[in-house]
């Protein structure tokens, strides 16, 4: 919206510099914070007293996180008031990838949402069917991967490409598609699993949204691209400030979400936040990139798929417990200690993950 005000720049030159995405980049980080901190406690308040009982806590898991039973949930909708409000207030609402991926985040929150809703009403883990919720998920991520192909150069449009290497992509035609809503969807389940202990999850998903605004920033910019021998996306770079404002909505929700939690991220927000990433992905043409900056939530993944099939084929558990954060819970590791040492992977991650911009 204020981006706007640079038309007047011929009149007032100082409004210039809201033609800038680095400077609206910093304005939404800290606006998204600013945000959180002041609304907050209200939020956190409302919730309480709306829940009654909070989140579920599972019985069969350890034994110390039944002391976070009352605890509210769904403090995503901390996180997305933030990352909208500021988003909006600082974003080229011209640029369609920040409606594209806005819109996924906001649609994959909803369904988190209700989600939510169901387990706190009932008071059970279970939410509504997950082959239903797989499939509005897949709906929107299919919708928004059409509209990103269209938007995309043509010889881009439905190509993947291969970090490390300059020239090789890879057309996919038609597959495009399914793999586009395999990277969205898996992306925000796979942040969904994460989210298990106080701050485990948004923490990695800042880190995530950080690499996530440098790449869109130098991808979206023909002469850093051009640099660093990535592929040129034009408009990309405006996501850079979207990933800034969920980093200051992030940093004001781990105020409040940090041992002992206040309010849990839920669903409602680890759903929309892993969504945001896979669309960003999606848009900058480093879905790869993704696995390897993400390459925590993969992790996390991965263990509860091994764990059911294992579990399934020949009634024996891999993992003690799955996810698999839970697993070194169960070995004797304190949440502090497994929640940090989550952090510092995702940290080396997200910089292995980064150094595919230069290594070509």
């Amino acid at each position: 919206m204020l981006y706007f005000l640079a038309d007047f720049s011929g009149h007032a030159s100082f409004l210039n510099v809201f033609r800038y995405i680095t400077f609206r980049t910093v304005a939404a980080m800290m606006t998204g914070l600013l945000f959180v901190f002041l609304f907050g406690p209200a939020i956190i308040a409302s919730l309480r007293v709306r829940q009654g009982k909070g989140q579920p806590i599972r019985t069969d898991g350890p034994q110390s996180h039944l002391a976070k039973r009352g605890t509210p949930t769904m403090g995503g909708l901390m996180i997305l008031s933030g990352l909208v409000v500021s988003t909006l207030l600082w974003g080229n609402l011209t640029n369609p990838y920040l409606w594209v991926v806005l819109l996924v985040t906001l649609g994959f929150g909803m369904i988190g949402f209700y989600d939510d809703y169901l387990k706190v009403t009932k008071q059970s883990h279970k939410g509504f069917s997950g082959k239903v919720r797989l499939l509005i998920e897949a709906l929107i991520a299919g919708t928004a991967a059409v509209v990103m192909s269209h938007l995309a150069a043509p010889h881009l449009a439905t190509s993947l490409a291969v970090p490390f290497f300059k020239d090789v992509i890879i057309n996919l035609g038609w597959f495009f598609a399914p793999f586009a809503i395999l990277v969205i969807v898996g992306a925000g389940n796979a942040v969904n699993l994460t989210d298990g202990l106080d701050g485990l999850a948004i923490v990695p998903v800042m880190i995530a949204a950080g690499s996530f605004g440098v790449i869109t920033y130098l991808a979206g910019n023909v002469v850093f691209a051009d640099y660093l021998q990535i592929h040129f996306v034009s408009g990309v770079g405006e996501l850079a400030v979207l990933c800034a404002a969920m980093i200051g909505a992030g940093i004001g929700f781990l105020w409040f979400n940090a041992p002992p939690a206040a309010i849990f991220m839920g669903d409602t927000g680890s759903l929309a936040l892993g969504g945001m990433l896979g669309a960003i992905a999606v848009a900058a043409k480093h879905e790869v990139v993704l696995v390897i900056i993400g390459g925590l939530f993969v992790i996390e993944a991965l263990s509860v798929i091994i764990q059911v099939i294992s579990f399934k084929t020949t009634g024996r558990r891999v993992f003690r417990m799955a996810p698999i954060h839970h697993h070194f819970e169960q070995l004797g590791w304190t949440e502090p200690q497994v929640v940090i040492r989550f952090w510092i992977i995702a940290m080396v991650l997200a910089l292995i993950g980064l150094s595919t911009l230069k290594l070509r």
